[in-house]
């Protein structure tokens, strides 16, 4: 896995650079062909970048954004837990982007069907990501069948260890991505970011992340502990 590696002092920096990187990614794609697609990240470390796009919003064109999401969990779209409600309330309500959410009050295979049918096979000019503890992105968990989808572009997940359903776009999807931005921070992912970055054979999720365009992780000094510190910002 070939990437850029960022690292900032805080996870402040790193929403700030993740917003640079985001507002230029736009400009240059509305320039290209006139629209920008995003695929928005969950959980809790991308809610400062999103607070900072809504700060900054007459940076971005938003009228010409379509936005779609890496992964949902499947509760209704005012749950706690929705992916959506933290992008909503952070970003997407304060801003004219056309917005496809996972229907994740819908039975799991339904609404994986359904968003597969609404993203299809379209390349994403950026696309944000995090990592978990374990190595997962978006919803493709260690060992889980998804991560052998190649047929789809998106899939619904049974995360046995959450009791939970997911959906979750599928590698070949993540991947046509023209740009990929890694979102990584806290001590507690420090030992699976150097495992991930040093150790090829190691085979995690986050790993098969291989965009057709660019990758590069944007990392806070506490994710970043035990990683050379050359390139360190």
């Amino acid at each position: 896995m070939r990437a850029e590696l960022w690292v900032g002092a805080d996870p402040e920096a790193v929403a700030g650079e993740a917003a640079r990187r985001f507002v230029q990614v736009a400009a240059g794609a509305v320039a290209a062909h006139g629209r920008f697609s995003v695929g928005l990240a969950g959980g809790s470390t991308p809610r400062r970048l999103y607070e900072l796009l809504a700060a900054g919003a007459a940076a971005v064109d938003w009228a010409r954004t379509t936005v779609f999401f890496s992964d949902e969990r499947c509760v209704p779209p005012d749950h706690p837990d929705s992916n959506y409600r933290m992008a909503q309330a952070a970003l997407l309500a304060q801003v004219p982007a056309t917005v496809h959410r996972v229907q994740g009050e819908a039975p799991p295979e339904a609404a994986a069907a359904a968003y597969a049918a609404e993203i299809g096979w379209g390349a994403l000019d950026l696309l944000l990501l995090g990592m978990g503890a374990d190595g997962h992105t978006a919803s493709l968990f260690p060992g889980s069948p998804a991560l052998q989808e190649q047929e789809r572009p998106a899939v619904a997940v049974w995360a046995a260890h959450l009791n939970m359903w997911r959906v979750t776009l599928t590698l070949p999807a993540l991947n046509r991505a023209r740009q990929v931005l890694v979102l990584v921070t806290g001590a507690e992912k420090a030992a699976m970011l150097q495992r991930a970055l040093a150790e090829p054979a190691a085979d995690l999720p986050i790993q098969r992340v291989a965009p057709a365009g660019s990758l590069a992780f944007l990392v806070d000094r506490a994710a970043a502990q035990l990683l050379r510190p050359e390139g360190s910002r």
